[in-house]
């Protein structure tokens, strides 16, 4: 006679999220001790875990969280972009946040071995459960975590997040606020290599250089100009690169005609301050992994069979 009730059941895949016929099944083998049942199903979930493992997981999502003077952002990759919906997944993925902002883990292995906040759990074994309960391969990909003036911003539910930090003594103005969202916006779709152009390597100038050049020695047009006149026109020319990779040269997205530099120095200026872009991060979800590609006739095939 089993040593537990349905209410028992209901009790531990409330806590767990797991299936009733898992969490039956738990409490059975711990003969109705709910501690025994809990590990029993975190020991299942690590199972489940080394099993999807291999399993190419290049959605999920990116947070942008900052909490006082620290923030972070964070990529926690799955293997489906409705996972990213998943309020459990959701909640998973802010409360490592959290951790992170609290801990200030050197690394991802050192992450997961760190009390995760709001649970009962270190951050592997919440994520173990996750990977139980969502059915999915569940890594956490990478972070960065900063400390200062720190404005977040997240774009496309999820696709990108963006942290920007600033030495300013305007932080607790709404146009400081409005403008760093403004400029954490502008590096979500711009995507700048650096932050200005004294940033870019000697080698990068060089190599750009040298490509004009080449393009104007095989322009018809440009072979007899003056090399005081060529060279004006690659500078010229780098000018327009630079505004392509460097954020502090690109135009701002919302007045083109001021660079997103001087749009800086305007709103500091106005706000009688000082206000300077010290650092960002831009992290995408899913960048530079493979993809996962399903088939959806071969999957439905295989459901019929």
């Amino acid at each position: 006679m089993a040593n537990f009730t349905a209410a028992d059941v209901k009790n531990l895949r409330e806590q767990t999220g797991c299936g009733m016929m898992d969490c039956k099944k738990a409490l059975t083998e711990s003969n109705g001790d709910f501690e025994k049942a809990l590990e029993f199903l975190r020991e299942k979930g690590l199972a489940a875990a080394e099993k999807k493992a291999s399993r190419i997981a290049a959605e999920g999502l990116v947070v942008s969280i900052v909490e006082g003077n620290v923030g972070v952002v964070l990529e926690v990759n799955a293997e489906t972009d409705f996972v990213a919906k998943n309020e459990t997944f959701v909640e998973f993925v802010n409360n490592v946040a959290k951790t992170i902002i609290k801990n200030n883990p050197a690394s991802v292995e050192e992450l997961t071995a760190m009390h995760c906040e709001n649970t009962n759990m270190t951050v592997l074994e919440a994520l173990n459960d996750r990977i139980l309960v969502i059915g999915e391969n569940i890594k956490i990909r990478r972070f960065t975590r900063l400390e200062g003036n720190l404005v977040p911003y997240v774009h496309g539910g999820g696709k990108i997040g963006v942290l920007v930090a600033f030495d300013t003594d305007c932080a607790d103005k709404e146009e400081f606020n409005a403008c760093a969202k403004d400029v954490a916006m502008q590096i979500a779709f711009s995507n700048p290599t650096y932050m200005s152009k004294d940033e870019v390597p000697a080698e990068v100038v060089e190599k750009e250089r040298s490509i004009i050049k080449a393009q104007m020695d095989n322009d018809p047009k440009m072979a007899n100009k003056p090399d005081k006149v060529k060279d004006g026109i690659i500078n010229g020319r780098l000018g327009k690169v630079y505004e392509e990779i460097c954020l502090l040269e690109q135009p701002f997205v919302k007045e083109e005609k001021v660079s997103v530099k001087q749009h800086i120095a305007d709103v500091a200026k106005a706000l009688g301050g000082k206000m300077e872009l010290t650092t960002f991060v831009r992290l995408e979800r899913g960048e530079g992994l493979e993809k996962r590609e399903d088939n959806f006739a071969d999957e439905v095939a295989s459901m019929v069979k």
